[in-house]
């Protein structure tokens, strides 16, 4: 891979802490499965019929419109991105969201030469910025990727924002990929941007980061009925088929476990409110965190990448997310940010340590 990601290389690394501030995503979910005799050997070339058809109805489209794969929502990001770049022949140009998740931004330099910025402004609450758009995108320009809500600030993008991005699209001729993983937290709150444009635009999604079923690596797409039997075609042409098992315990679990799985969330949202306190209290800036789980705060520390990893670890065993990871330009280089994201995923409801937690955080950002 040519544009690994630096962010998740630290992750992965990061020395077991005590207090761990750094997922975005709800934990701890167990589950009782009943799912009776299940036939082992089967597979299905377009998802299995009962998953993509649950899937149709929770996201109101046709099952055409439904691409299921067991690569979670990361998998989908990197192989539709893969696809779109194919298809967009003389269109070797993208556009990122700044700032953004790097894997995403990696994604695209991965398959497309030429990639530029759209700049979501801190001083506009990180809004999409249509008319920004309309200065960058070129006759060359093939994909737009976003996220929604927005990664790392949380901001939600409504229908209205969509509709002007996508008349954008629409009057270029490229595709938008938006990941709205986040989403999946209030699904009301959030509207696809599939249902704004079911040509060009592309959803990536899973039930990892709303429900704690990252251990299912369940990934959904929404696009255009032929999008959805190319990636098929691709699937069949690389990994064979997707896991037929992954897709009969996720429509289990859906489907007659969603009172457990709105409880279990549930959970996370009074972690929320106490963390929202602190912060308050604390005169810790940061921005609203409608949907999600995560805050993207100013600490006052001039460098919290430096901070994090020779202050905030070894001497406290606390930690969290160093805001230069969402600030890449195009490069590598880390910059010099007092901005990190909390997150709480974490926190385990049979064990909550959230108030030790942001106590030692208080003295780690003392020190």
């Amino acid at each position: 891979m040519k544009h690994p990601s630096s962010y998740l290389e630290w992750y992965v690394n990061v020395a077991k802490v005590d207090y761990d501030f750094r997922s975005s995503g709800i934990a701890y979910f167990n589950y009782s499965l009943n799912l009776g005799k299940v036939d082992l050997s089967a597979n299905y070339v377009h998802g299995n019929p009962q998953s993509t058809d649950l899937l149709a109805r929770m996201y109101d489209v046709k099952r055409e419109n439904v691409f299921v794969s067991s690569e979670g929502a990361s998998g989908q990001n990197a192989r539709v991105i893969k696809l779109l770049a194919e298809k967009s022949a003389g269109r070797n140009e993208a556009i990122v969201e700044y700032p953004t998740y790097e894997p995403l931004l990696r994604q695209v330099q991965e398959h497309f030469p030429n990639v530029k910025r759209l700049e979501r402004s801190e001083k506009d609450e990180y809004r999409l910025d249509a008319e920004a758009l309309r200065k960058i995108v070129t006759q060359k320009t093939g994909l737009l990727v976003l996220t929604n809500p927005h990664a790392p600030s949380g901001s939600i993008s409504d229908r209205h924002e969509m509709q002007e991005i996508m008349a954008i699209a629409r009057e270029h001729g490229f595709y938008v990929v938006c990941d709205e993983i986040y989403a999946e937290f209030d699904r009301k709150t959030v509207p696809t941007l599939f249902s704004v444009d079911d040509e060009l635009g592309i959803v990536t999604s899973s039930f990892t980061k709303a429900y704690g079923l990252g251990g299912l690596k369940l990934g959904v797409a929404l696009a255009s009925e032929q999008l959805v039997d190319e990636l098929y075609v691709d699937v069949l042409n690389t990994v064979g088929n997707n896991s037929n098992i992954t897709q009969v315990v996720a429509a289990e679990v859906l489907m007659r476990g969603k009172d457990e799985l709105e409880e279990h969330q549930h959970k996370w949202m009074l972690f929320k409110r106490e963390t929202e306190d602190w912060l308050n209290e604390k005169n810790i800036e940061y921005s609203p965190s409608k949907v999600g789980i995560t805050y993207w705060v100013k600490l006052p520390v001039k460098d919290t990448y430096k901070w994090v990893n020779e202050c905030a670890i070894p001497n406290y065993s606390v930690v969290l997310v160093p805001g230069a990871f969402f600030l890449f330009n195009l490069d590598y280089k880390l910059t010099r940010t007092n901005r990190a994201r909390l997150g709480l995923g974490n926190i385990d409801p049979q064990k909550p340590n959230l108030v030790e937690g942001l106590e030692t955080l208080e003295e780690a950002i003392r020190a």
